[in-house]
């Protein structure tokens, strides 16, 4: 019996030992853990680049402003680049948040926001997004994380 106990003190001891190690490097890491940004990449179709955009002045960024108004998002930004080939985007749309948790419940808090912001229901909402996709073709999305340098 005193063996077990011993054994039993001996590895909470080592358990102890690696969780204060664990929270002393976090410490002393660095960088923090800053803001999470979505970024899509776009690429517009041929001729539709003004009407493309009329769409992103108007309703992305009347969506993003009540998102913003919200405190759901911090930002969101569009940047410009030249495809190099016709497979690259023309465009690339970020959307930043606080941090990973603001993704919990997200679609929750954002439907009820679309619908005011665009006075429509679920399914004119669906059908504008098939209107939308004759302008431009989303090539993928990724999410990156600020390291903000201590």
């Amino acid at each position: 019996m005193k063996l077990k106990s011993r054994a039993l003190g001996a590895l909470a001891g080592l358990f102890a030992f690696v969780a204060m190690t664990g929270i002393a490097s976090a410490a002393d890491r660095p960088y923090s853990e800053g803001p999470v940004s979505i970024v899509t990449s776009v690429k517009i179709e041929p001729g539709m680049d003004d009407a493309y955009m009329s769409w992103l002045q108007s309703g992305w960024k009347k969506s993003l402003e009540a998102q913003k108004a919200a405190g759901i998002v911090l930002g969101y930004a569009v940047y410009g680049t030249q495809a190099r080939s016709p497979g690259e985007p023309d465009l690339y749309l970020v959307v930043t948040y606080k941090n990973m948790a603001a993704f919990d419940g997200l679609d929750d808090r954002v439907e009820p926001i679309m619908e005011k912001t665009f006075n429509a229901t679920q399914q004119q909402m669906t059908q504008a997004g098939i209107e939308r996709g004759k302008m431009r073709t989303i090539l993928g999305s990724e999410m990156i994380r600020e390291l903000v340098l201590k």
